[in-house]
Parts: C-alpha cells; structure tokens; sequence
C-alpha cells in the first residue's frame, strides 16, 4: 500500500485502496505522504470522518512517525489539526456575550435557563486555562446551545484586522500553525467546504488523503445541504432590525409569517413540483432578505458592538437569501436536469420540530471530480469500498470512471500509465486484503428461518432469536439496529429476560456507553447508527455482532428516493444503485466491529432472512468478508457456547 501511495503521489494518478483493520494503513499512508511533504516543500492534507481518528493521528500516528523519520528526512516533520471555526473558543464572544436570544423553548423552563447558565459559567472559565479552545478538548462536554454562545461561524468572525482580541484568536493561531505543517489533519466537512464553497480554509496543497473514505459522499452531501425555516427568517429579521428602517425589516417578519402558514399546510416529503404559493413565498423571502442587505450598505468604520451587530445580521440575511434562490431555481427546466432535490422536512426526521424546507445535491460526484479530483492527486482507502466485490460502485458516486486497473495486494505497483478515458480523471483500485483470517476467525450467522422484517418494530421471533445468541455468548454482544426505536424496544424486552446487563445507546454518552461495554464482558450494547461504524472493542467483551435487518434507507427518505429514481431514468437499476449500496456499506461497517485483533474470534448474525432468500442477497454477502456462513440456529448457538467457555 506504501508503494501504491507512493506511485500515486508521484505520477498524479489517483488511488482507492481498501484496507482491512489491522493492516496499518495509516503508516502506509503518511510515510510516503511525510516524505513528498518535505521532499516538495507542500503540505498534504488528510481527511477524515470520525474525531477518534483524527486523535488518533495527531496524538499517536503522526508523533511516532515525526521521530522516526528525522534523521532520514534532514529535519522533524510537522503536524497539525484544524476544524472549522465553530469548533473554536471565539475569545470575543466570552468577553462581551452573545447577542443570540434565548431558544423558545428554554423561555418556559427555567431548568433549562439555569443548566444553560451554568455551562456557559464554565466555558468562561475554561477559556482561561485552555491552551487550544478546541470544543473536543472540554470534557464533558457542554451542549451546542451553551457553545454557540462563545463560538462563531466563519461568516459571523469580525476577522484579525477589525477584532479588538484577533491577536488571541484560537482559530487563527490553529490557521497559522497548519499553514506551517508538512501534514495537517481535518475532516471530510472542511475539506468539502475547501473544495467546494469557493474559499480557502486549508493550506496550499497538491495531494490529499482521504481515511475513512466509504463516508465521503454523505459528508459532502451535508455540506452542500441547506435549510430554511420561519424560524431562521424571523431570527434574520430581529438580527437586523435595529439596523434597518423599521418599514424593511417588517417585510422579512411577514416572510417569516407567509413561509409558516404555506409549510403548515404542505405535507412532509420531497417536492416533485414547486406548489405556486410556495414559490409565491420564496420570492416574498427572497426580495425582503434583498431589500435588507442593500438597506445594510457596504461594510462602513464601526465601533466592534456595530461591527458585531452588522457581520451577523449580514450572515442570516445572506443564508436566508441564497437559500431561497437555490430552491426556487431547483425546479427550472426539464425533471430530467434538475440537480438538487427539495423536501418538507419536519417528523421525517425530527418529531415535534416546526417544518421547514431543505434542499440537497442529487448527486455530488460532478462536484468531486472537477472540484476534488481535477485540481489534485487523491488516496482514498477504507476498510470497506468494495461493494458487490468491485470499486466502481463508490467510483461512480465519487465521479470517477470505471476503473482499468484494479489490483489485489500481491500485484506489482508499476509506472505505466492505465488508458486514458479522454478528459476524465486516471484513477486504480488496490485491495490490500486482511490480516484476518476471516473463514477460521469468524461465522457469519443468517437466521433464513425468521419471517421478514415488517415496520412494525421487532416481531417476537426476532426478540426469541435475539435472546437465545445472547444467552448462547454469555453477554459479549453488540446489538447494531436499524432504528432508535427497534434498539430501545430490544433493550427493554431483554432486561426482563436476561441476567446480563444490556446497555442502550442514549442511556449516557455513547462513549461511556463503550467504555462500560468493553469493561464487562457480560454486557451488551445496543443501539444504531455511530454505533455501526464507530466501535472498536478487541478482546472478549465482543464476540457476537446481531443486526437486526439489512438496513437499506427508509423508503420515505427523500434524497434517497430521489437518488434512485434518476439511476432508474437513465437506464440503470436505482435499487441496486442506491438503496442497495447504501445498505452494503453499512452491513460492512457493522460486520467489522467483530474482528479488531489477531485473537478475536466471533459471530456476526444478521437476523433479515432477505439476505439469504433475496435476489439482492448476493451482491451484500459479496461486500461482507468472508466468514464461514451458516443458516443454522443451533450450529451458531454451540459455537458461541465454546467460545464463552474459552473466553471464561
């Protein structure tokens, strides 16, 4: 992979290498990264998607390796981390408070008043011994609505020249030292902001990393996602309404009221046509949003309370305004060109939050490889990008081409160019295999014999599965679910079943939460989402991975549907495509929970009897490892059985 990483860097081809755990991809990586840096005098960027292993890289990785290297390399490698600015203790923000009015909410509950209080007392006092203000570094942590009071967006920042603390600015010194490092961390959201909203955060560079790049898509599909609400519009409206005739401001509260009384009305779910009084009150919004920032004037010499002022009224009023445009010219043209999809959003996603508008790229390979791919040389590895046994699947979402080079790890790294597909970007796949034995290390357990899952929560055969492999690993069980509400119902009925304590994701922080689960190997933990992806727990506390259903996206998500049907518009299977895909990444990543070390022996069960009796079943068992499969209960429940009496 080192050699691969190499050949990449130095003939500007890019390259996706998928890297089983355990196989020190990240060495692989950042030696010959380490060693272009210097060698080039540039600096290399790497990506990636979870805090874990940013830490990891910056804490361990890189340290080790800076010492390492020196005397090969004529001088010490440098390294640094940046995020985003909100990420940042703003010091002006602690030292003359925020002009944020207090959530609706927290104004009936003193509760909340007071807890709000208190956290904002303590990051006061934190900025006083914080050598960094970086959020990650406070534990425990303090909520977003107490962060928001001492941190700024980059839209909202006075910047250094007109910020009477600029000098002390944590985010800038974090600015200053990554523009001094060889390699400088970040995650997929900075990198995607870099790369696509038109203005610099990174460093110079010509090579970029990406880790962890099987989340790459999602990332930047959430960067490029935007919002509107009633609420976001009235809050524009207060923002500036002391600096702006009255008879101005006036119209972005009727906005607001208009927007409101349309999206009450409007069901939830995607927007397959723009209905005339919505379009109607987009332009209201857009015009009024319009009217205030031209009321604004150009930026003028003001005191630093003006400058503050202005800087955030101008930061809503042009997120109100630009989103506004963005959904009214979504539906212009032919279905068949439009590129973003728009949807109601409310109890889809959160139950008992007001409606509002969003609106997200249909795709966003085309963004990726002119704005990624076609400006520098790009390693992407993972331990999971090939799904159905092939790269291209991820390529396409990537915007990259089919690949004619995709090599196994025994295959010889060569300098000959691969045929060039005219203007489109050169790339090669490399798997790299495992270290993992996974047929002797491994069982992959699909119970054929249960009824398929229906969408009314777990059925009783599920939960008596559920129990039986429980009780057959003696706890050491980690339950992956398809929803909050199949993971809470799992939890409740097996508290009453079982003697071994079965922890529930929400109970507490879900890093206690893990901490907890790996210190008792009788326990269980269950829960969804981070947990698919973000476990690693060696040893014997983990011996037996359950989800409960192959978890392909809800059939109302609307990005997804929407997704699916333009794959099937141009000819292609948008099953396959997108709700397939989706879930084959996610089967991956939860089956990879199991095996973390070289002495870790266990079950993956997968309870959807689809995977096996499917026509679709095929191409996910051929993205999953390979495990000795077995369809039989009681040959599973006797190998746990050995397994818990070896572990105890």
């Amino acid at each position: 992979m080192a050699e691969a990483v190499d050949r990449s860097i130095r003939t500007g081809e890019h390259l996706a290498v998928q890297a089983g755990t355990g196989t020190g991809k990240s060495l692989a990586y950042l030696v010959p990264s380490v060693r272009h840096a210097i060698a080039e005098e540039d600096t290399v960027v790497v990506s990636t998607a979870t805090i874990a292993l940013q830490r990891q890289l910056v804490d361990r990785d890189l340290p080790r390796l800076a010492k390492a290297l020196r005397a090969e390399l004529g001088r010490e490698p440098r390294f640094a981390i940046l995020k985003g600015r909100r990420n940042y203790l703003c010091m002006h923000r602690v030292h003359n408070g925020a002009p944020d009015e207090p959530d609706e909410a927290a104004l009936f509950d003193p509760f909340a008043v007071s807890r709000l209080g208190r956290e904002v007392k303590r990051l006061h006092e934190w900025s006083s011994d914080t050598e960094t203000g970086d959020r990650d570094e406070l534990v425990p942590g303090v909520s977003d609505q107490a962060w928001r009071q001492v941190s700024v967006t980059a839209k909202e920042c006075l910047g250094v020249a007109k910020c009477p603390v600029g000098t002390d600015c944590f985010a800038e010194r974090a600015r200053a030292e990554a523009g001094r490092a060889d390699v400088v961390v970040t995650n997929h959201a900075m990198l995607a902001i870099d790369a696509l909203e038109g203005y610099q955060v990174l460093p110079d560079h010509d090579v970029v990393v990406i880790d962890e790049a099987h989340d790459l898509v999602d990332r930047v599909t959430s960067v490029a996602t935007e919002e509107l609400s009633a609420s976001a519009i009235a809050t524009a409206a207060r923002r500036c309404g002391r600096l702006v005739a009255d008879e101005v401001a006036d119209r972005m509260h009727e906005a607001s009221d208009g927007l409101a009384m349309i999206l009450e009305e409007l069901p939830v779910g995607r927007l397959d046509e723009m209905p005339t009084a919505l379009a109607g009150a987009l332009r209201v919004t857009r015009d009024a949003a319009h009217a205030c920032i031209t009321s604004l004037g150009p930026e003028r010499k003001e005191d630093v309370e003006g400058a503050t002022s202005r800087k955030l009224a101008m930061s809503l009023l042009e997120e109100v305004h630009d989103c506004a445009v963005r959904l009214l010219e979504a539906f212009d043209g032919d279905e068949a060109d439009r590129r973003d999809v728009v949807w109601v959003s409310g109890d889809f996603a959160d139950r008992g939050k007001a409606p509002s508008l969003r609106v997200a790229p249909l795709g966003v390979g085309g963004l990726l490889r002119e704005r990624l791919f076609g400006k520098r040389t790009t390693v992407l590895t993972s331990a999971t990008l090939t799904l159905g046994g092939a790269f291209d699947t991820l390529a396409r979402q990537w915007g990259l081409p089919p690949s004619s080079s995709v090599r196994k790890a025994e295959g010889a790294a060569s300098d000959k160019e691969p045929p060039s597909d005219g203007d489109a970007p050169r790339w090669s796949g490399l798997d790299v295999g495992s270290p993992f034995s996974h047929a002797t290390s491994g069982i992959l357990y699909v119970a054929r014999h249960l009824p398929p899952p229906g969408r009314d929560g777990l059925p009783p055969e599920y939960l008596d599965e559920l129990q039986g492999l429980v009780e057959a690993a003696g706890g050491r069980t980690l339950g992956l679910f398809s929803s909050m509400r199949a993971a809470k119902a799992a939890a409740e009925v097996l508290r009453d079943r079982l003697e071994h304590t079965v922890l529930c994701q929400g109970d507490d922080a879900t890093g206690q939460l893990v901490t907890r689960f790996a210190a008792d190997p009788r326990s269980c933990l269950f829960g969804t989402l981070s947990l698919w992806q973000g476990v690693d727990v060696p040893g014997p506390s983990l011996q037996l991975v359950v989800m409960d259903r192959i978890p392909f996206p809800r059939p109302d998500d609307p990005l997804a549907s929407a997704r699916q049907r333009a794959v099937a518009a141009r000819g292609g299977n948008g099953f396959l495509g997108v709700a397939a895909t989706h879930a084959a990444l996610l089967l991956a990543q939860g089956a990879g929970r199991l095996l973390r070390s070289m002495n870790d022996r266990g079950v993956v069960a997968i309870l959807d009897p689809r995977l096996a009796t499917a026509r679709y079943g095929g191409f996910l068992r051929a993205s999953l490892p390979p495990f000795w499969t077995t369809y039989d209960p009681e040959v599973v429940k006797a190998a746990l059985k050995r397994l818990d009496a070896a572990s105890s």
